[in-house]
């Protein structure tokens, strides 16, 4: 299970008005015990896209990197992850609209 220990969010400016509602970006630095085949000793991050819309809020992309090297990993997050991270997100949302 990872465990999320700092984060930053940012609007997803749409200049152009494309895209449906409002995008908010998530850098979500995260923990994994060793023993997890998502370990790496050069730590991780998530860059999460949250999508709000009239019909609700989700995740839109999720994307794992490696802190020290900035390298992509083609990973996903299981069920419970999602979760972990989509709660996290809402409740952190205020945040991202009062800037």
């Amino acid at each position: 299970m990872l465990t999320i220990t700092a984060y930053s969010v940012e609007v997803v400016k749409d200049p152009f008005g494309i895209l449906a509602g409002q995008r908010y970006e998530f850098i979500l630095d995260i923990e994994v015990p060793e023993d997890d085949e998502l370990y790496t000793p050069n730590g991780l991050y998530l860059r999460v896209i949250y999508s709000v819309e009239e019909s609700g809020s989700r995740i839109a992309k999720v994307d794992f990197h490696e802190s020290s090297t900035d390298k992509y990993l083609d990973y996903d997050l299981e069920e419970d992850e999602i979760q972990l991270v989509d709660a996290f997100c809402k409740e952190h949302l205020p945040e991202a609209k009062a800037k």
